[in-house]
């Protein structure tokens, strides 16, 4: 089974070459076209008018909290909402007429991508919880199990909960929405997010440039994206990045809790101990291990991520809510607990973060233990573990670093991952 991002596993979604320009996030040279506006395009459609949309209050203002302070996830377009049609219009008839289309439709809202399960989980009733109203920001919306007030996104959730402990804190979750897109498409997108009653506030719309200098800018947590270069760039630039991926069938998952679950070699940690089971074989490796227990591993790129978790995990511990944290982070490593698990272990401990689940596979398929988590997201550096992943339901994310991807994807991982 072969993986395509923002494809469906099933198959049904055909492959899509995305050439250099592209309605997400491959870049473009919109710099290269003339301008547009609605007398060019021959087209005089208005967006509707949005009605009832809810404004988050704190104190008599709208409340934003401050890049440097929150912990912000940058999402793609092409992983917010599903834009397969959009994109073969893009490569089939060219920018010009994907501009048209995408103002001819821009009353009608995008289906939601694979970025939906990490960000979107079952809000509790008004009755226990405040109104939907004091809740801060949100992402994507998945029309299968939508409710305007009822139903809500994991990373609102927390912040919810948040603002009952810490009312001023600016320490909570913030998305940005990052899309390579002119800003006509914009529209549309604004459009959708209105219709769904979301409140996603930050855009980023580069007209075909790199994001990378923006998601600095941003302070950027976290970015989750369709394009595997982009991702990469944003790795080198040392910003936890992973490329989604949607599979063909998606289990439940939590309602109350976010459920984050990493993998450790090239992911939480350095791809140090892979690169010498890939160079020498598993005796070596589980040698190397005990004769390093005490010397920590260095950091990986998603590092950052898990101690962003963290701190907020934190602010709930504080006020006695360790066992009904509404964050709950897993690592699921293909580590051996005795020979090779305690310096991992260590090596968290000694950075001050604490996983609250520890799965040593020992070689193990991942995608089993998984299916019992339902994690919201999954991060590997392995293309092996994350369609074993979508095979189950889960979302996964492929963290594309390390030595792992100089050998074949395909290949079935060794117990030093």
């Amino acid at each position: 089974m072969s993986l395509d991002a923002v494809q469906v596993m099933s198959g049904q979604v055909k492959e899509l070459k995305v050439p250099p320009p592209s309605n997400g996030d491959s870049r473009g040279s919109w710099e290269e076209k003339e301008e547009f506006d609605r007398d060019h395009l021959g087209l005089s459609t208005k967006p509707k008018p949005v009605t009832g949309r809810r404004a988050r209050k704190v104190e008599g203002g709208v409340f934003f909290p401050k890049p440097e302070n929150a912990v912000t996830v940058a999402v793609s377009s092409r992983v917010l909402f599903r834009t397969e049609r959009e994109q073969k219009v893009f490569e089939q008839e060219g920018v010009e007429e994907y501009l048209r289309d995408q103002i001819a439709h821009e009353d009608e809202p995008f289906a939601p991508g694979p970025a939906f399960p990490f960000v979107k989980v079952k809000r509790h009733t008004d009755s226990q919880r405040h109104q939907c109203t004091d809740i801060d920001r949100v992402c994507a919306d998945w029309l299968l199990f939508f409710d305007r007030c009822v139903l809500r996104q994991a990373l609102e959730t927390v912040n919810g909960r948040l603002r009952e402990l810490y009312p001023q804190s600016e320490e909570l979750f913030d998305i940005v929405l990052v899309t390579y897109n002119h800003a006509h498409v914009g529209i549309r997108l604004i459009n959708t997010i209105n219709h769904h009653n979301l409140f996603i506030e930050r855009f980023c719309m580069t007209g075909g440039s790199s994001p990378i200098g923006y998601l600095k800018a941003w302070h950027t947590n976290l970015y989750l994206s369709a394009d595997a270069e982009k991702v990469r760039e944003a790795l080198a630039e040392g910003i936890a990045a992973a490329t989604m991926f949607m599979p063909g069938k998606q289990t439940e998952v939590s309602e109350s809790q976010l459920r984050v679950a990493f993998d450790g070699d090239a992911v939480l940690f350095s791809d140090e101990s892979e690169r010498i089971f890939k160079a020498h074989g598993l005796d070596k490796f589980f040698e190397h291990e005990r004769a390093n227990e005490d010397t920590l591993l260095d950091h990986g790129p998603l590092k950052g991520f898990l101690e962003a978790l963290g701190k907020l995990q934190k602010k709930f511990y504080a006020k006695g809510h360790r066992l009904d944290c509404p964050i709950r982070t897993y690592l699921v490593t293909a580590r051996s607990a005795a020979s090779s698990g305690i310096r991992a272990l260590k090596t968290l401990r000694a950075w001050g973060l604490e996983i609250d689940e520890a799965l040593f596979l020992a070689g193990a398929p991942k995608g089993p233990m998984l299916e019992k988590i339902r994690p919201h997201i999954y991060f590997d550096d392995q293309m092996f573990h994350v369609e074993g992943a979508a095979e189950v339901g889960t979302i996964a994310a492929h963290v594309p670093y390390g030595i792992a991807q100089k050998h074949n994807p395909k290949q079935k991982a060794g117990v030093g991952k």
